[in-house]
């Protein structure tokens, strides 16, 4: 088998994990902040005739890691939207890389490019 091949089997390989264990975290830690949602807020009811957005702290990087590590169960929950949200950011960073190592100039340059589309849209929209 070429070396070329064996090589992209083993990005695709590592592609696939990082995908699999990112949604996965992702998905234990929306699961974790629910549980700990519910267990302080399961019994209230809730009120659908006005619209109640996320709090002030909930909006930022920082407050939602703040009000994770605190134990709070909306910033657990937004945590993992954003481990959700990052995972194929990630990806693309990671096929990134594995291109230009392998001196693949055409799609480092697309990657990159989808790359700075995806941070535009992230950080470019305020």
């Amino acid at each position: 088998m070429p070396v070329k091949k064996v090589a992209g089997a083993r990005v695709e390989s590592a592609l696939g994990n990082l995908l699999r264990t990112g949604v996965g975290v992702a998905a234990l830690v929306v699961g974790l902040g629910a549980l700990v949602y519910l267990g302080g807020h399961g019994v209230e009811h809730a009120d659908y005739r006005t619209f109640h957005s996320e709090p002030a702290e909930l909006r930022s990087i920082g407050g939602l890691l703040r009000a994770a590590a605190s134990g709070q169960g909306q910033g657990i929950i937004q945590l993992g939207v954003v481990l959700l949200i990052a995972t194929p950011i990630a990806r693309v960073a990671f096929a990134c890389g594995a291109f230009l190592r392998e001196r693949d100039w055409r799609y480092a340059t697309i990657s990159l490019a989808v790359l700075g589309v995806l941070a535009f849209s992230l950080l470019g929209s305020r």
